[in-house]
């Protein structure tokens, strides 16, 4: 079980942190590194780097480190955590290797804690404010493009429209900042999309909701596109790349994000004017 070297400090952050454990339990049991090495039965350099955090151990080898440390009782807990580091990152093969729906379920609940949510999108709509045939669109050429071995688009998408729930129910508060070309890249057609923009403007509606446009012609100041994310309170932000997806909690990180979406949010048009842009994109179809 490896994670891929991320420049997220998050990621980072919670390796350095299993690493530092490893090596006080060692320190503790007052072995050293040959010593730990010769009763896990490996070689010292092994020892040295997951200690410094160029190696992530494996759940056999924390299995091990506890038993040559004389404490056992740890093992679930160190798993435990070993599992969050792992999770910081996640390569889209490995989340979607049984699918697609497991890890739009995964964080519905996430979702339903969530206040006060945040979203910068500049290439999709974000999946709050989807339609079933443009989740479907998107959500098979994913399927498609990223070669996922399991066909599970349509419970994936049933998912998805499930999610939808807390716009309408519960005390959330939802801000959503698109690219104007967002409303114009086609997925499953005229129709399709003719339906996902008169959507928006529904939704747009609802009290919930804020939706803001950055139209194509702003002056940018410095604020150019940057990758999709999702703020979820103060708690953690969820960053899609092209190779993964990036959970984020260190509080720093998540502050530079915010202030990222800010900064774009000073550039946006709302109300009237964000509607003219999404009738204009609807018109152009028609």
């Amino acid at each position: 079980m490896s994670t891929p070297h991320s420049s997220s400090s998050s990621a980072q952050a919670a390796r350095q942190a299993l690493a530092a454990r490893l090596r006080d339990l060692r320190l503790d049991a007052h072995l050293t590194s040959r010593a730990l090495a010769a009763l896990a039965g490996w070689h010292e350099a092994k020892t040295s780097r997951i200690e410094h955090g160029k190696k992530q151990p494996s759940e056999g080898d924390i299995a091990a480190w506890v038993q040559a440390c004389g404490v056992p009782g740890l093992l679930p807990e160190l798993i435990a955590e070993l599992r969050a580091v792992d999770s910081a990152w996640l390569d889209w093969r490995r989340a979607e290797k049984s699918g697609l729906t497991h890890l739009n379920a995964a964080v519905r609940e996430l979702y339903e804690r969530t206040k006060v949510y945040r979203s910068y999108c500049q290439d999709v709509i974000p999946g709050l404010l989807q339609t079933a045939g443009y989740t479907t669109a998107t959500l098979a050429a994913i399927r498609d493009g990223r070669r996922v071995p399991v066909d599970d688009v349509a419970e994936a998408v049933a998912e998805r429209m499930a999610r939808q729930h807390i716009l309408y129910e519960g005390n959330h508060r939802f801000v959503f900042i698109l690219e104007a070309a967002v409303l114009t890249y086609r997925r499953g057609g005229p129709e399709v999309m003719i339906g996902q923009l008169g959507y928006l403007l529904e939704a747009m509606a609802l009290p919930s909701v804020s939706l803001a446009v950055i139209p194509p012609n702003v002056e940018r100041a410095g604020r150019w596109p940057v990758e999709n994310f999702y703020i979820f309170d103060d708690a953690q932000a969820n960053v899609e790349l092209v190779s993964g997806f990036l959970t984020i909690t260190q509080p720093r990180e998540i502050a530079m994000y915010a202030e990222t979406f800010t900064r774009l949010h000073e550039i946006a048009v709302f109300g009237r004017q964000a509607r003219a842009l999404i009738k204009s994109a609807m018109d152009s179809l028609e």
